[in-house]
């Protein structure tokens, strides 16, 4: 089973998820660049999947992470899982790094984005997330789109490459406040899409804001998510919190 693949099977088998060979959890975040040198981040991340008769899953996640250079952002992060069916568990540990290629010369900046993602049971195998960040400003609005190649390895070697996108809308009202959108789908092989029926394709408002401290500041965000979720209907719900200092 693939990484993405992961969210279907834990849903749906009555979230009997700690007795699966799960390679990684996906963690639905929409990938953002940005220059800031020697900023480093303390990070939380929590998100669930909700479908029809079945209890949530819920995905705590917390990490710390640092901004190298201008050009170079890392963080370390684990991945919990839980539900009222079972207790919260490890699931993952997961080694974040963006690197930068443009910064300003063109009309949009363009990223490199990849994800390395160890199982609590290495035996499961392990995946690797790379593909490009696509980051423009439309006067107070930004736009981003990404594209998500999956590839596992070790015991999931043999699974085919696997394809996702992301994309995002937010608008920067006030400081402590922006509004938009957010987008997230599977297509299923990156060079032989699933049948439509059995893609994925999810998307649902989101809010933004910033609260400046003394030292650093607090940034946040909400979305809320729906539509299809490997062939069946799903929402999302997932909540990001960080401390940049």
């Amino acid at each position: 089973m693939n990484r993405s693949g992961i969210v279907a099977g834990m849903v749906t088998a009555s979230l009997a998820l700690c007795c699966m060979n799960v390679a990684a959890d996906p963690g639905y975040y929409v990938v953002s660049v940005y220059d800031d040198p020697g900023v480093k981040t303390v990070d939380f991340r929590y998100w669930t999947v909700q479908m029809p008769g079945s209890s949530a899953v819920k995905w705590p996640e917390l990490g710390v992470g640092w901004n190298v250079n201008g050009r170079w952002y890392t963080e370390l992060f684990a991945s919990y899982i839980g539900s009222s069916e079972f207790p919260t568990q490890l699931s993952t540990l997961n080694w974040q790094n963006d690197f930068l290629l443009t910064q300003g010369q063109y009309p949009f900046d363009f990223a490199i984005h990849t994800l390395l993602v160890r199982p609590q049971n290495p035996a499961a195998g392990y995946a690797l997330e790379f593909g490009p960040v696509f980051q423009t400003d439309v006067g107070r609005t930004q736009l981003i789109g990404n594209l998500v190649f999956e590839r596992g390895f070790g015991a999931l070697a043999g699974d085919p490459t696997q394809l996702k996108y992301q994309w995002q809308v937010r608008h920067r009202w006030k400081p402590w406040l922006h509004f938009g959108a957010q987008g997230f789908g599977e297509l299923g092989p990156w060079d032989h899409w699933s049948p439509r029926d059995e893609q994925s394709h999810r998307a649902g408002p989101a809010l933004f804001g910033t609260v400046r401290l003394s030292q650093g500041a607090i940034a946040w965000q909400v979305a809320y998510l729906t539509g299809s979720i490997y062939a069946q209907h799903g929402n999302m719900f997932s909540m990001r919190v960080k401390y940049d200092f």
